[in-house]
């Protein structure tokens, strides 16, 4: 059977496209397969097919034993994040049953990306969107989420809530999703899905939230305090918005100028004119000017 020639990473590989036929699913597959002649990819004047930019001439190797084998056998020193990217790329299936490798591990962790893009997925869809587009009909920009335990119970004392800084924040009960982002891996996980849905502003973490009261404190001059109890939870931030903050018109500087200091004591309206001798010219970033 007549052999193609294809270069990776500057290495020459000649192999019989039929077995890229059999799989008709990859990449390789449907390059060689049936449809060819409505292919992107040409040969270069030599005849040969450049493929693969970016992949290393190492990996390609250990990946075409799938075509051969269905079998992927990762030999060591070839890094499993390499492969996986390898195998995305070229539409190969990467799971237990295509890749042999000894470190476990790194096949694992892997597996769990995989698992945990799957599960964020539908969390988002379930239980943190309905709490976003909630806040946006309130007119919020972006919302602070903390993921409580089904079990935990928020009593806080009217009179004396806790001091919760600024931020308003929506509470989400739900364990699953609790133990889910206990792990920094799965954290990074849902920061990346956030991101591909166009998310701004995302912090995922864990902090301190006051559940309930532990005791109350009496202070000098008949004043109580009340001590709450704080537990570790996971609370997640994002917003909609370019940039929360940012104004997106020029800042003008206001300055008191000598011919006007009675103006605000009189109520008058200041008419344009005046109104330019309040203003400094706009101020220009020294970094704008770099």
């Amino acid at each position: 059977a007549e052999k193609v020639t294809l270069v990776v990473d500057g290495t020459r590989f000649a192999v019989n496209p039929q077995i890229f036929t059999a799989h008709p699913d990859t990449m390789l597959g449907r390059m060689f397969g049936p449809g060819r002649e409505y292919n992107f990819t040409r040969p270069n004047e030599k005849g040969e097919y450049e493929i693969a930019e970016g992949i290393s001439a190492a990996v390609f190797r250990t990946v075409l034993d799938y075509y051969k084998t269905g079998i992927i056998n990762c030999p060591d020193g070839i890094s499993i994040p390499d492969l996986r990217d390898t195998c995305d790329y070229l539409c190969i299936n990467f799971d237990f049953n295509t890749i042999k490798c000894q470190d476990l591990s790194a096949l694992l962790h892997e597996l769990s990306n995989d698992g945990a893009h799957k599960q964020f997925d539908s969390y988002l869809e379930e239980l943190i969107l309905p709490i976003m587009v909630a806040s946006a009909r309130k007119g919020e920009r972006e919302c602070h989420i903390v993921v409580l335990t089904d079990e935990d119970t928020v009593d806080w004392d009217e009179d004396h809530p806790p001091p919760m800084g600024e931020e308003y924040s929506q509470i989400l009960y739900s364990s699953k999703l609790y133990r889910f982002f206990k792990y920094i891996e799965n954290r990074d996980v849902a920061k990346a899905v956030l991101k591909e849905r166009g998310l701004k502003n995302i912090r995922i973490g864990i902090e301190g939230y006051p559940t309930c009261k532990e005791k109350v404190k009496r202070r000098p001059g008949g004043r109580s305090e009340v001590i709450y109890n704080y537990v570790q939870r996971p609370f997640i931030q994002m917003s909609w918005e370019k940039e929360e903050g940012k104004s997106r018109h020029v800042d003008f500087q206001c300055v008191r100028s000598k011919s006007l200091t009675n103006l605000v004591s009189v109520g008058d309206d200041v008419s344009e004119e005046q109104e330019v001798l309040l203003h400094h010219p706009p101020q220009v970033d020294e970094l704008d000017r770099l």
